[in-house]
């Protein structure tokens, strides 16, 4: 879903992690506040911004898809998404590490389950 997202968004699109907590009740305007006052950013860019809730088993995802805002909002049953250790700030992801992250998978230290074939 989200390679699609991205892929829909062009090349140019950037994904942002909100560093620090965001309050999980904050909607399409929270949100868009958010990115605009704390991340500096424009809402309606069509790059994805990410938050994370307190207990680090929520996410969300606003982006501006060319017609209007949209929320992705996904909660794992089990685990926690991986975040960075700033309060403040933000990250800048490939579309890779996203897609781990969405899995709950750590982003910032995959490792590989063999190991490389090197020719020479």
């Amino acid at each position: 879903m989200i390679d699609l997202l991205v892929k829909e968004q062009g090349a140019g699109t950037r994904i942002w992690i909100a560093a620090g907590v965001t309050d999980m009740r904050r909607g399409f305007q929270g949100l868009a506040a958010q990115v605009q006052t704390a991340l500096e950013q424009q809402p309606y860019s069509g790059h994805i911004f990410i938050f994370r809730g307190r207990r680090g088993d929520m996410v969300k995802l606003l982006w501006f898809d060319g017609d209007g805002l949209c929320l992705f909002h996904k909660r794992l049953e089990r685990g926690r998404f991986v975040w960075p250790q700033a309060t403040s700030g933000t990250v800048s992801l490939s579309r890779a590490q996203l897609s781990m992250l969405l899995e709950g998978i750590d982003w910032r230290a995959p490792l590989r389950t063999a190991e490389r074939v090197m020719s020479v």
